[in-house]
């Protein structure tokens, strides 16, 4: 991907008026997918890095549907540096950008990778860990992430066999080797991070990262923002996820996809009205003896214009909402 650099000074009302419509042009094609910027606030150019916080960086996913050619690279993705060694959260959707992460990360240290930390299974977080298997690390997951990787492993190879390098094998799908069923603190030298395990939500094998220090929260898929969340999991579980979350102490979020924040628990305020929105709709058409197919072409209209990618995903969320809630 290109970086985009455009400048413009105008000389009277009307050029101005041309710079604030070039302005939401950019911002357009940068949360698309078409451009991307190089974040002026990190330590390194590679990769679109940025040091969010002290010992912090993200790389920011691109907004595109899992059938563009960067498909790979919608995830937020990143890395915390302790003392001692590296804790990568997410690896990305591909052996290619978890490799682009590694490069990026010896650009700013030469300390071991300890921890590789996966939120969930699905493969923009997951398909990078091979590139990290020669770094030695303990790739960790929620209790559950075993399994579902066992589940999906078939399917990885199948539908995103070009992302698992050149010959991929069912060896290439990467799945944990320390599993959290509640909570665990992992240290990474004067640094601690605590990864919490969550009932069923957005996935089944839901896990965040508060790094204590900074009290940087990497939520996974529990939030998402401005891309359309995608449910997996089970809605109710989801919404009860958000609710146990709000009152916990957030200086800056992660999400799994979107834009950073550091108004927590405002983080994820339309995300709930989304999943809520679908929550009771759901309910009133249930009540009111519509079929599945009336549901999905009459719920969450409003929604649309709120969301990159409604279009290719909120059928699916109104059919697992449905399905979830019609013998409730």
């Amino acid at each position: 991907m290109e970086t985009a650099c455009i400048k413009f000074q105008p000389s009277s009302a009307i050029g101005q008026k041309l710079t604030i419509n070039l302005a939401i042009l950019t911002i357009f094609l940068f949360m698309s997918g078409f451009i991307s910027v190089t974040f002026a606030g990190g330590d390194t150019e590679s990769f679109n890095l940025e040091q969010v916080a002290d010992g912090i960086y993200l790389h920011l996913g691109i907004h595109v549907e899992f059938t563009h050619r960067q498909h790979d690279d919608i995830a937020n993705i990143g890395f915390i540096v302790g003392e001692k060694c590296i804790a990568i959260v997410d690896t990305g959707g591909s052996v290619t950008i978890g490799h682009e992460l590694l490069l990026s990360i010896r650009e700013i240290s030469q300390l071991p990778v300890c921890y590789v930390i996966n939120t969930h299974v699905h493969f923009d977080h997951i398909l990078g860990n091979l590139a990290f298997l020669k770094e030695g690390p303990q790739f960790v997951g929620h209790s559950q992430l075993a399994d579902a990787v066992e589940q999906n492993r078939d399917f990885f190879l199948r539908q995103f066999r070009g992302d698992l390098g050149p010959m991929p094998d069912k060896d290439s799908v990467i799945g944990p080797d320390l599993t959290v069923a509640k909570t665990m603190d992992l240290d990474l030298g004067n640094r601690v991070i605590r990864l919490n395990a969550y009932q069923t939500a957005h996935s089944h094998s839901d896990l965040t990262v508060l790094d204590l220090d900074t009290k940087t929260i990497w939520t996974g898929d529990l939030v998402f923002r401005e891309r359309i969340p995608s449910l997996d999991g089970k809605l109710k579980g989801w919404l009860a996820v958000l609710e146990t979350l709000k009152n916990q102490e957030i200086n800056l979020a992660i999400p799994g996809h979107g834009t950073i924040s550091h108004d927590w628990p405002q983080t994820y305020a339309a995300e709930k009205f989304y999943l809520t929105m679908l929550l009771n709709d759901a309910r009133k058409a249930i009540k009111n003896g519509q079929f599945l197919e009336d549901a999905v072409s009459s719920i969450g209209k409003k929604e649309k214009q709120k969301w990159f990618l409604h279009e290719q995903h909120h059928a699916r969320n109104v059919t697992k909402a449905f399905t979830e809630l019609e013998w409730e």
